[in-house]
């Protein structure tokens, strides 16, 4: 067999032809990938939308002993007055007074974003002379609230469970003293698993600049020495920009908060401002030259999402972890539980099938008479 001239070559040409090709081909289609628009970009836009409108929820506790302004301070925080008419008991109803729990609920509204607010207050909590059981009021509440919400979560209709776990606790400590108190220190022990604790220091007017720094640091070093887990704030992505790392950093160092609270409008130069007036001057709420009540503020404004976060994914996980493989129940106790489970299930099953159940009898009774049965 005499082989052609220019055979190989033809062959050669045609492979190169088809490589080329190819490679064009994909060329193609990569850049129609790249340069493409499908759409799953507008997904926060879709999130952001659906937030707005469902609307958030926050649940924040405050404690410590009377007279540190707790409640000045919160309708300071949110341009509220929760608390217009309360009514402060004598030092003879003190003696033998009993921890409360009382939950405020507001609706604020802020530019179209609509927050459901409830503050916990706890008064009573270290008023009476013996103290040493007044914050197992506190602990049953919080953990009731985890109850409640483990209950729903375990529920047949799951789309609107009302979240009241404590997401934050604020917790006041005096500036009269020299760090903190027994009563402290035991307390935020015993809460520390269960709740965010971030530590205020109340009426910061009654300190100077070095007496505010000096006991600042005189609780942190109990903080630690205690093994007391307070609240950390999370550190800024690398990627974020330089203002937000720098107030991180900010946020960071002021722990704990020394803050002022004032209901009144006090006209300084011209404008009106919050503050407290006093022989040698005025004290601005919303200086921070002079106390920390704006860190403070956008510390809780722009970690509540992770406040929330927190809750969920750590305290409550341990309360939840700890209550199903609790070992220790009472028959009675348990059998008291399933029946109440199922009787609100029973419920749940018979009022979402009521309807559709009655219709579906009417049809089956108009086809028995159309068969003659």
């Amino acid at each position: 067999m005499v082989r052609q001239p220019g055979c190989q070559s033809t062959a050669y040409n045609n492979a190169t032809v088809h490589c080329c090709l190819s490679k064009k081909i994909t060329s193609l289609v990569k850049q129609k990938q790249t340069t493409g628009y499908v759409g799953f970009a507008n997904l926060p836009n879709q999130v952001h939308r659906k937030s707005v409108k469902k609307g958030f929820e926050f649940t924040l506790m405050v404690v410590g002993e009377s007279g540190l302004g707790k409640s000045t301070l919160i309708n300071s925080l949110f341009l509220t007055d929760l608390y217009p008419e309360r009514y402060i008991p004598g030092a003879a109803e003190k003696i033998e007074r009993t921890v409360q729990i009382e939950a405020s609920t507001v609706e604020i509204e802020e530019r179209g974003v609509k927050l459901r607010l409830t503050v916990v207050d706890t008064p009573g909590y270290g008023d009476a002379i013996n103290s040493q059981d007044c914050f197992k009021t506190i602990i049953q509440y919080i953990d009731n609230q985890f109850e409640r919400y483990l209950h729903d979560e375990s529920g047949l209709n799951r789309r609107h469970i009302v979240d009241n776990r404590v997401h934050c606790c604020f917790y006041f400590i005096s500036p009269f003293g020299h760090g903190l108190k027994p009563l402290d220190v035991e307390f935020m022990k015993a809460i520390h698993s269960k709740v965010n604790i971030v530590p205020v220091i109340a009426k910061a007017d009654t300190l100077t600049l070095k007496e505010r720094d000096r006991l600042k640091k005189r609780i942190l070093d109990e903080i630690a020495e205690h093994g007391i887990r307070i609240y950390q704030l999370p550190d800024a992505d690398s990627d974020e920009d330089e203002e937000f790392k720098e107030q991180t950093r900010i946020l960071k160092a002021s722990i704990p908060f020394s803050v002022i609270g004032s209901n009144q409008l006090i006209e300084v130069k011209g404008k009106k401002i919050r503050g407290r007036l006093y022989p040698w001057g005025v004290v601005e709420v919303e200086n921070p030259e002079h106390n920390d009540f704006l860190k403070l503020r956008t510390m809780l404004v722009t970690h509540m999402q992770d406040l929330q976060e927190v809750t969920q994914d750590l305290h409550y996980e341990n309360f939840r972890s700890e209550r199903l493989k609790r070992p220790g129940r009472a028959v009675e106790e348990d059998m008291m539980d399933k029946d109440q489970i199922l009787l609100q299930k029973e419920a749940e099953v018979s009022s979402y099938c009521s309807t559709g159940c009655s219709h579906r009898h009417t049809q089956l009774q108009g086809c028995t008479f159309m068969l003659g049965l």
